[in-house]
């Protein structure tokens, strides 16, 4: 992945449905490979999320350097409310 803002993009839409269902292990592994993308390809660090109502902002540093991502709040959780809608689809496998 070659952009940050896709890789934001991702890691928040993913951590949207990896914090909403914390027993399903594809959604934590996949947040886990996007977490990992961010600090070892784009040498993110400490990121936080805020939610209004029109979006989520995205903050982090890089090289110490505050920066800032906004994204549309349907465009994040569309993922997770497709999840919701189909619930058979996306069903929780248990570990082994």
């Amino acid at each position: 992945m070659k952009s940050i803002q896709d890789a934001l993009y991702n890691w928040l839409s993913i951590k949207i449905v990896a914090d909403a269902r914390p027993d399903d292990l594809s959604a934590q592994e996949t947040f886990a490979f996007f977490q990992q993308m961010l600090e070892q390809d784009f040498s993110v660090k400490e990121v936080s999320v805020t939610k209004d109502e029109m979006s989520y902002t995205v903050s982090y540093k890089i090289d110490h350097q505050e920066e800032t991502k906004r994204f549309p709040v349907e465009l994040i959780e569309c993922m997770y409310e497709q999840i919701k809608q189909e619930p058979e689809k996306f069903r929780n496998y248990p570990s082994a």
